[in-house]
């Protein structure tokens, strides 16, 4: 039988990674995201840090840049690299458990592989504005450079891999707007539905 498993993409700042977290503690199942992190630094051989930055965003420079910076492991630029472990590891965690998994595009991933709810928590600029400087404090640039900037990103890097558009609704079963929900709402919704 398929592991129930609940993806959660999100724009940058929406509070999706915390909606996931608290869903995960509410059904006693549980969260991959920063867990996730440590798995697929521990099984490359790359930083934490690294991964956390190309892991679900393409480079700052584009896939042209990293054509040309990337070197290359067992035959693959370091991001397709990246990419095969971290599936591998998607896999894995479905396979063994019921969960949430927070990005990676884990979404797709395991479409077929699992019992999966997909959900995709947005809110609008403004209030992720507002969210990230609290949680990230300020920066020389502005809040919403920074939104649209890992958003942007964020697509791109998912349009690559699946060849799907991120945030698009109907790649989703759930869309909800953690800006006018608010966070306990959204993971009241999320469980009610698992």
């Amino acid at each position: 039988m398929a592991h129930k498993i609940i993806t959660v993409s999100r724009e940058f700042g929406s509070g999706g990674r915390t909606v996931g977290k608290h869903v995960a503690e509410k059904l006693g199942i549980p969260c991959y995201d920063n867990e996730l992190l440590e798995k697929i630094a521990e099984e490359s051989g790359l930083a934490k840090e690294y991964i956390a930055e190309r892991g679900e965003y393409t480079p700052k420079g584009g896939w042209l840049a990293t054509a040309f910076a990337d070197r290359s492991v067992n035959g693959l630029s370091v991001q397709d690299y990246l990419w095969t472990v971290q599936r591998k590891l998607i896999l894995e965690i479905a396979e063994k458990e019921n969960c949430v998994i927070v990005g990676r595009c884990a979404d797709y991933i395991l479409e077929g592989k699992a019992d999966l709810l997909k959900v995709f928590i947005h809110s609008p600029m403004d209030m992720r504005a507002e969210r990230i400087v609290k949680l990230y404090g300020e920066t020389d640039e502005a809040p919403e450079k920074r939104l649209r900037d890992k958003d942007k990103r964020r697509a791109s890097y998912y349009q690559f891999y699946t060849d799907m558009e991120w945030g698009r609704a109907q790649n989703y079963h759930v869309s909800l707007d953690s800006g006018k929900l608010g966070i306990d709402k959204c993971v009241e919704i999320i469980t009610g539905l698992y």
